[in-house]
C-alpha cells in the first residue's frame, strides 16, 4: 500500500477530508505535525510527501524527498522560493502581472511593510518591514485565485475575502475567475513546476494587481477537496 505523508496538522479543514478521499482510493495517509522532525527513513517510505505549512522545518525534508525521488506536492525550489516575498514578486512580473512598486527606504506615500519571507509574519499598513511596496487604491477586497494541477488540467478558482490589512480577514464569497489572471497564474504554477499555488490579486482604479504568492495554500472555502485528492494521486504509482 503506496503511503502519502502530509505535513499538516490532522484536523485541518480541507487537508483531513482530502487525507479521508486518498484512503478511499487505497492510500495509507500518515500526519507528521508543523515542526516535527520527519527521519530520512520516513520519508523513503512514503510514495508522495504533501506540504501544507511553509516553515524552515519543512523545507529539509522537501530538499530529501526531492533529492531521493519521492515526489512532492509542492516541491524544494518551488515552496522555498515563492515563500521569499521579493522573488516571488519579480516572478509575478515574469509572467505578467502589474506589481506594487518596491522600496527599500519608506516610501511618501502610503505603503504596505512586509518582511522579507513569508513565514516572518504578516504585512502591515505603515510600519518596519524588510521593504516597502506601495499601497494600491483598491476597495478592501482581495481577489485570492486558487490553482490545482491534477496531472491532466489545471483547475482554477477564485474567493473574494476583507482585505486582512484593514480588518479581520473574513471570506466573502466566490468570484469571477478573469481569463488573463487566471493564465498568468497558470504560467506560474508551470515555471516554478508547482501542484498548486494560491495568489492574492487587488484592484486598483483600472486594473488588477498581484501582491502575493502562497505556495501552501489553505484552500479554506474553495470546495477544491476532489481537484486537491485527484492531483496528489496523480504524484504516486497508483494515480498516475
Amino acid at each position: 500500500m503506496d503511503t502519502i505523508g502530509f505535513i499538516c496538522e490532522r484536523t485541518h479543514p480541507v487537508f483531513w477530508p482530502v487525507a479521508e478521499r486518498l484512503a478511499a482510493r487505497g492510500f495509507d495517509v500518515r500526519f507528521f505535525e508543523p515542526g516535527e522532525r520527519i527521519t530520512r527513513a520516513e520519508i523513503g517510505e512514503l510514495a508522495a510527501l504533501v506540504n501544507k505549512k511553509i516553515r524552515p522545518e519543512s523545507f529539509a525534508a522537501l530538499h530529501y524527498a526531492d533529492r531521493i525521488g519521492v515526489p512532492t506536492w509542492n516541491g524544494f525550489f518551488a515552496t522555498t522560493a515563492l515563500s521569499c516575498r521579493l522573488v516571488a514578486l519579480n516572478a509575478l512580473e515574469a509572467v505578467g502581472c502589474r506589481v506594487p512598486a518596491v522600496h527599500f527606504e519608506k516610501p511618501p506615500s502610503e505603503y504596505v511593510a512586509k518582511g522579507r519571507y513569508s513565514w516572518t509574519g504578516s504585512p502591515t499598513l505603515g510600519g518596519e518591514g524588510d521593504f516597502y511596496q506601495e499601497r494600491v487604491r483598491a476597495a478592501p477586497i482581495d481577489y485570492k485565485y486558487y490553482a490545482v494541477d491534477d496531472g491532466r488540467e489545471t483547475h482554477v478558482r477564485v474567493l473574494t475575502a476583507r482585505s486582512k490589512l484593514t480588518e479581520q480577514k473574513e471570506l466573502v464569497g466566490e468570484g469571477d475567475v478573469d481569463i488573463t489572471l487566471a493564465a498568468q497564474v497558470r504560467e506560474l504554477l508551470d515555471e516554478f513546476g508547482a501542484r498548486a499555488l494560491g495568489v492574492d490579486f487587488v484592484r486598483g482604479e483600472e486594473e488588477f494587481y498581484a501582491v502575493d504568492v502562497n505556495p501552501a495554500p489553505s484552500f479554506t472555502g474553495t470546495g477544491m477537496e476532489r481537484r486537491i485528492a485527484d492531483s496528489i494521486a496523480s504524484l504516486t504509482t497508483i494515480g498516475a
